[in-house]
């Protein structure tokens, strides 16, 4: 029996163990292993025997081996080392989190030091990843300038982190009235935020929170555009807390501002070249007529004054004026025929989803700065017209909205839009309805009108453009005189058969 165990290879001792373990001479290099380290690596024997123990734990044996020289391993003998908490990387190169218990041995004279490893348990691995995701968190935090939020929505108070109360002011603490953070948003922008609150409140939702809002600083009063997004959690059906993170744009609606600036600009630039061609194009061809007829006017003055009685003269003087008249109407008619020409798609549209489409593209153009109430009638027939053709009337029609109310600076920036089906007639109604200085009666009847404007950069061809969109599609475009504020403008389209 003595003898059987006397036969038994070192390696077999080791496999013996279930714990992990690795025997590593006095130069990091593992020298024996057993199965259990095997495993827990993910190498087989050959590929570990013979590796560099820092291929599996970095920069660990340069440390045990100063501390060993120190104490431990001066002396020959059987020691046991400092144990430490490292990272095994394993052959797949994940991370492991493991403790290491070292050992000096000595094995025919030659110093060893066998390893014993052990996986840390799921509270420490846990531990360890949550310190690793709050150090990421931060990191992502300081590097994108964000800021967290935790509202109480039962209790109405706020938990906020530094960032957030650099961005809001007000006193120091971490927790704050939900009152005091909500005065702090702009005037103008709290029926937005109240309105997104309570969409994202509504169990029957997704809980999704999205605004973008100004903030006023309550110390400096400097004023800021803050992105926030969030999620609420319910408990039992009820809104209970909205968590989300805020982040200042106000550098990005800075250059959306300029961009708007620098759109509206080519592109006043771009309809007063239209109109200068138009109006060049249109005195040229009227210009021959009425010079003939200037001539043919004054050669029956002369006639007259000469010689009264001669009035086959006269009389072909006056009817060669009527021709070329005549002749100047039939051109203009012509030319207006050739400008108005167009190879539109006539199509079915689904009109609240153009509607819907022109608000995008009017808020992704910096005409943002509105509230929207949005009144459509549900299973709505399909209209029969041109989509960009009605796209292009709704953008203008909002884009006029906005700049009327910013122009007088009014305290909600509202604009309604209804959809609907007229009584009696096979026609969409669409309403759009502004909260701005209203039109001026006196000017009223004119606002249709080519090159009339009020606006001081404007050419005058917005609205009468639009209303011959509209007609071209087989509509009709007015304003509605009774409104008591602001301007309403009506236009219809007829329904698709």
């Amino acid at each position: 029996m003595m003898d059987s165990i006397a036969n038994l290879s070192f390696s077999s001792l080791l496999d013996a163990f279930s714990d992990p373990l690795l025997l590593i001479d006095n130069h990091g290099i593992i020298q024996q292993t057993n199965r259990a380290a095997e495993n827990i690596t993910g190498y087989t024997h050959n590929q570990l025997q013979g590796k560099s123990i820092d291929q599996l734990i970095p920069g660990w044996y340069d440390t045990i081996h100063l501390y060993s020289q120190r104490t431990a391993l001066k002396p020959l003998g059987n020691r046991s080392l400092e144990s430490s908490r490292t990272k095994l990387i394993k052959q797949n190169k994940q991370a492991l989190l493991i403790d290491i218990f070292p050992k000096s041995i000595e094995i025919d004279h030659q110093r060893f030091i066998l390893l014993t490893l052990h996986a840390t348990n799921s509270q420490h691995q846990a531990e360890h990843n949550l310190q690793e995701s709050e150090e990421r968190l931060f990191l992502a935090k300081q590097a994108a300038g964000l800021g967290i939020f935790d509202l109480d929505l039962q209790q109405q108070i706020i938990y906020q982190d530094e960032r957030m109360r650099e961005l809001w002011g007000g006193k120091a603490s971490k927790i704050s009235p939900y009152d005091a953070f909500y005065a702090a948003i702009h005037p103008k922008d709290r029926t937005s935020y109240q309105i997104a609150l309570e969409k994202a409140t509504n169990p029957s939702g997704d809980g999704e929170f999205n605004i973008d809002v100004r903030v006023i600083h309550s110390t400096n009063g400097l004023e800021r555009w803050i992105h926030s997004i969030g999620k609420v959690h319910f408990y039992e059906g009820v809104a209970n807390r909205l968590i989300g993170i805020v982040q200042d744009i106000t550098q990005q609606k800075l250059l959306e501002k300029e961009l708007q600036s620098y759109r509206a600009e080519v592109e006043s630039l771009f309809k007063q070249q239209v109109a200068i061609q138009t109006a060049s194009a249109i005195a040229h061809e009227l210009n021959q007529p009425l010079t003939v007829i200037s001539a043919y006017s004054e050669l029956a003055l002369i006639t007259l004054e000469n010689n009264p009685a001669n009035l086959d003269k006269i009389k072909q003087s006056l009817h060669n004026c009527v021709i070329q008249s005549q002749r100047a109407g039939d051109t203009l008619r012509e030319l207006i025929a050739s400008l108005q020409k167009t190879d539109a798609h006539i199509e079915r549209l689904d009109l609240n989803q153009v509607i819907l489409d022109a608000l995008r593209t009017v808020r992704s153009d910096g005409f943002s700065d509105f509230q929207q109430i949005l009144q459509f009638e549900l299973n709505l027939p399909a209209v029969l017209a041109n989509r960009v053709q009605i796209k292009k009337v709704v953008v203008n029609l909002l884009r006029n909205a906005v700049e009327a109310m910013n122009s007088t600076n009014v305290a909600t920036s509202e604009i309604t839009i209804s959809v609907k089906t007229m009584a009696k007639e096979k026609y969409a109604l669409v309403t759009i309805e502004d909260k701005g200085p209203g039109i001026d009666p006196k000017i009223r009847h004119q606002i249709f009108d080519p090159f009339f404007t009020t606006k001081p950069t404007g050419i005058g061809m917005g609205l009468s453009i639009s209303r011959a969109l509209i007609e071209a599609n087989g509509g009709q475009l007015w304003v509605d005189p009774h409104t008591p504020t602001g301007a309403r403008l009506n236009f219809t389209l007829p329904f698709a058969a």
